[in-house]
């Protein structure tokens, strides 16, 4: 099973909105290393899940003159997080929330202790980061630069598996690079979306997504982290959408037309 879906934009656009945490869908395989019985399993998913951002990026590809390019996961991040590192470098791994999770975001079990990620990370993760390397390579070549611009969201109140959770949750956190996101990139964020009721920089979550191929390398890949703040398009925990979503998906696409 394919582990994601790249929807194409207009030949010459540099932006790829990428949607790695929309999901629900967990392959019945996967499901029967978790450990977690049905009722506790749809519980997590509902906190963990950024429900409906893959319809905030379709309003956005809809609203932009020049369409961008999607890039979206269609599997839950409970299978694999594609954004985390598959190794020690990754932060998260210590409450046990790496590239393939063990703790919930209660931090309780959700796969056994000393269980083989390697499986996992060969049929879902390897390959996922290997075609979004591809895609941001096209967007250089077909547009001389590249913006990933991750679409995510979060709870109004921190979860326990939150390393720095005590910051502030403002309706939209910016998630940046020092490298990859320039101040004119955030400086259009922080103008879009402030009309939200603020926006704040890397708080509660920080960083934003590039491939290692480029990171920290290649300039002319910018990237941004959007972070919306649930009780602004929906029902919490991962419950029905409003309005909102509309609206945050026009904002969207109004950046993606600036860009591009």
């Amino acid at each position: 099973m394919t582990g994601f879906e790249v929807h194409a934009g207009d030949g010459d656009s540099p932006v790829l909105l990428h949607v790695p945490h929309g999901s629900w869908e967990i392959p019945g395989d996967v499901r029967a290393d978790i450990v977690l019985d049905d009722e506790a399993l749809a519980a997590e998913a509902r906190h963990i899940t950024d429900a409906h951002t893959a319809e905030i990026a379709a309003y956005a590809a809809l609203g932009a003159r020049t369409a961008p390019w999607r890039f979206v996961n269609r599997l839950s991040r409970l299978v694999v997080d594609p954004e985390r590192f598959p190794d020690e470098r990754e932060e998260m791994a210590a409450v046990g929330m790496g590239a393939v999770y063990t703790r919930t975001t209660h931090r309780e079990v959700l796969r056994p202790d000393g269980f083989d990620d390697g499986p996992l990370l060969e049929r879902y993760f390897h390959p996922y980061a290997a075609a979004m390397t591809d895609a941001v390579a096209e967007r250089l070549d077909a547009a001389g630069w590249a913006v990933v611009i991750d679409v995510h969201s979060y709870p109004t109140r921190p979860l326990p598996y939150e390393l720095h959770g005590e910051g502030p949750r403002p309706p939209v956190c910016l998630g940046v690079d020092p490298f990859h996101t320039s101040p004119g990139l955030l400086a259009r964020a922080e103008r879009i979306f402030g009309r939200f009721g603020g926006t704040a920089v890397n708080s509660p979550f920080a960083g934003t997504y590039v491939p290692l191929k480029f990171y920290g390398r290649e300039e002319r890949v910018q990237a941004l982290m959007i972070e919306i703040r649930r009780d602004l398009y929906m029902s919490e925990p991962g419950g029905p959408a409003n309005e909102g979503v509309r609206e945050l998906g026009e904002a969207l696409g109004e950046l993606v037309a600036e860009l591009s």
